[in-house]
């Protein structure tokens, strides 16, 4: 598994298996201009059969497997990830975070009305807007999370700001 993080490949991969989804967290953070880096990339899918089955096609592509304690190699198919609501996945393009809700429980059905369409690497990307991820952040109420508010917050006056302009 390679350690370096190419989210623009994992992209691509779902892209052409016609995987339906949506970039939510500190990826779809940066796209909006945040300063801040992640490790991972955290991705919110339509839980339909059909697209289940192409999401489990694209994650086979990308070697992944979950992370697990204990060392064991357990790769991601239809059936875990209909049964499982959060799957933390080692990758060969790095982590990757698939999840069935965010906050507070808000489906892909939920948030797709709370979407921007990204160009990234020549393709249209389904990104949550800032003010969705914000609120997802503080629903969370992880440390981690709420160590970035203040700087998403910011981002998000400043996008306001040159909107009015």
């Amino acid at each position: 598994m390679a350690a370096e993080a190419r989210f623009d490949e994992v992209l691509r991969i779902l892209n052409r298996n016609e995987v339906e989804f949506i970039v939510v967290g500190g990826v779809a953070a940066i796209l909006q201009g945040s300063p801040l880096s992640t490790e991972d990339i955290d991705l919110v899918y339509l839980s339909s059969e059909k697209n289940l089955g192409r999401l489990a096609t694209a994650l086979k592509e990308l070697e992944a497997r979950y992370l697990d304690p204990a060392g064991r190699h357990i790769e991601p198919d239809v059936s875990r990830l209909t049964s499982m609501k959060v799957h933390l996945l080692k990758t060969n393009c790095g982590r990757v975070d698939v999840l069935h809700t965010v906050g507070d429980g808000l489906t892909f059905e939920d948030l797709i009305e709370e979407t921007q369409l990204f160009n990234v690497a020549d393709f249209g990307v389904k990104v949550l807007n800032l003010e969705t991820i914000i609120a997802t952040k503080e629903q969370a109420g992880r440390p981690k999370d709420q160590a970035q508010l203040p700087f998403l917050k910011q981002l998000l006056t400043e996008i306001r700001r040159r909107e009015i302009q």
